[in-house]
């Protein structure tokens, strides 16, 4: 079993070959373009590298599927005794990747 976990947009992603993952937008990325992750661990079978020298030779190819939006997150403020309330709401840019390749 091969897989690995890689940093993208702040969190880390334990993915595999095959698997869709959501990640914070990419603004370099169209969709059908193919991007490269950043390999935190890689694991191939009995061995798990987590050296940064031999982490950099390892490749995680991914294909841009698409973008989308996420949820709503409402942010309310509001100060007793004093009038003051404030509302505001915010969607974050999502893109949905396949990851194509580990190497």
């Amino acid at each position: 079993m091969v897989y690995a976990v890689v940093r993208a947009g702040g969190r880390q992603e334990k993915v595999e070959v095959g698997t869709i993952v959501v990640l914070d937008r990419q603004k370099k990325a169209s969709i059908g373009d193919t991007i490269e992750l950043a390999a935190v661990l890689h694991v191939d079978g009995d061995a798990v590298t987590t050296d940064a020298d031999k982490l950099a030779k390892v490749t995680v190819t991914a294909e841009v599927l698409g973008e989308e939006r996420g949820p709503k997150i409402v942010i309310q403020k509001f100060k007793n005794k004093t009038g003051y309330k404030k509302r505001q709401g915010h969607r974050q840019d999502l893109t949905r990747v396949k990851i194509t390749g580990i190497k």
